[in-house]
């Protein structure tokens, strides 16, 4: 027995609860693939599944028929590997020298971004000859990994004549602001991968994001990867009606109640003065959590928001390692006691609000998510 079993299930022990709806996440899954069929759905699981949790996202994926999984680092792409004896597991951030034994052995797909990755994993496929296939990623305008169109010219003659030393899975390219409607960079994005793909005839193709989904219906090609959106994110920047449904529900419980005179300063710096008298309410959570620092509100500037008894309730002054303070003013008194939950996400506080609310993203409130949450899986 380890320390940790040792420790006693004790009942709220923990700052705030977390919702996993699993239930979600498949409806949401249902419906890209209804959208891009016959192209086969995939699903971005890095960053632990954008915060949710790889052994918790997987799985259910799994049982609706998702065999296709893109992660970030290898070490994600083992984790993935114990879940699932079949799955198709891409490893977007390169091939590191060395590791082609642990490709090998886990059956895994490395997305060779360089013609020096090309070298090395041409060496190791000559010495295991049953290694997997490879993807290839060519940038078409992101300037962050890829090969060039002119190395990928280069590669795609070595390709045709036989002498490439390896077979090719899939050839696949990332967006530049595909969430942006009648983005002019994404148009050429999708002439120039239309092109580069005919340098690889009969090779697999994947171009399209959550974002690409919506908007780019005429490059789903093989394969679509599709994440923020699967988690519940809204795939677009525009004011359409988010399509997908939301996937957590983060709430915290309120540990102490006050109320203040008009003048008196709350938090860190006394970084926000009351202008009227005030009740506030402090909630067991704070950056240490993944609550950015950045939903802070101060005299002049207006900060990020939770939900008590349905009210919408500002954040007040600095958020604390472990601790936030709201004005609960507004709110249903008999919701403002300790012991009752205040919403941090979840109905109108969806991810993204919560994100602009702290000058940030939703992908950013999603990995952010902290370990110290109860978290609660539904489906």
């Amino acid at each position: 027995m380890t320390p940790a079993d040792r420790i006693p299930s004790i009942p709220n022990s923990s700052g705030g609860l977390l919702t996993v709806d699993l239930n979600s996440l498949k409806r949401n899954w249902h419906l890209l693939a209804s959208k891009v069929g016959p192209a086969a759905t995939g699903a971005v699981v890095k960053a632990n599944a954008y915060g949710l949790g790889i052994e918790t996202v997987v799985p259910a994926l799994l049982s609706i028929g998702c065999i296709h999984f893109f992660v970030a680092h290898l070490s994600e792409a083992a984790r993935v590997r114990a879940l699932s004896r079949t799955a198709e597991i891409f490893v977007l951030n390169g091939f590191l020298p060395g590791t082609g034994p642990i490709y090998r052995e886990l059956n895994l797909t490395p997305v060779l971004g360089s013609l020096a990755e090309i070298a090395d994993w041409k060496n190791v496929v000559s010495h295991y000859p049953d290694t997997p296939k490879a993807a290839l990623h060519i940038d078409t305008g992101l300037n962050r990994l890829g090969l060039s169109p002119s190395e990928a010219y280069t590669v795609s003659q070595s390709y045709l004549t036989g002498n490439l030393g390896f077979s090719i899975g899939l050839l696949m390219s990332h967006f530049v602001e595909s969430e942006i409607e009648g983005s002019a960079t994404t148009k050429r994005q999708c002439d120039a991968f239309r092109q580069l793909r005919r340098l690889f005839p009969d090779v697999p193709a994947s171009l399209c994001n959550s974002s690409g989904i919506f908007l780019c219906s005429d490059s789903y090609y093989d394969l679509v990867r599709s994440g923020y959106a699967l988690y519940g994110g809204h795939p677009l920047w525009s004011n359409r009606d988010n399509p997908m449904e939301p996937v957590i529900r983060l709430e915290a419980p309120i540990i102490q109640t006050r109320i203040i005179d008009i003048g008196e300063k709350v938090g860190y710096g006394g970084y926000w003065t009351a202008r009227r008298t005030t009740r506030l309410a402090t909630l067991s959570l704070g950056y240490a959590d993944g609550l950015p620092r950045g939903a802070e509100s101060s005299r002049t500037k207006k900060g990020g928001d939770v939900l008590i008894g349905g009210t919408r309730c500002a954040m007040l002054g600095r958020v604390s390692m472990d601790l936030l303070i709201v004005d609960a003013t507004d709110a249903p008194i008999e919701a403002v006691k300790p012991g009752s939950y205040a919403t941090i996400i979840g109905d109108e506080l969806t991810i993204d609000t919560v994100g602009d609310n702290a000058g940030t993203i939703g992908y950013d409130i999603l990995v952010s998510l902290g370990s110290r949450y109860q978290r609660r899986v539904i489906g």
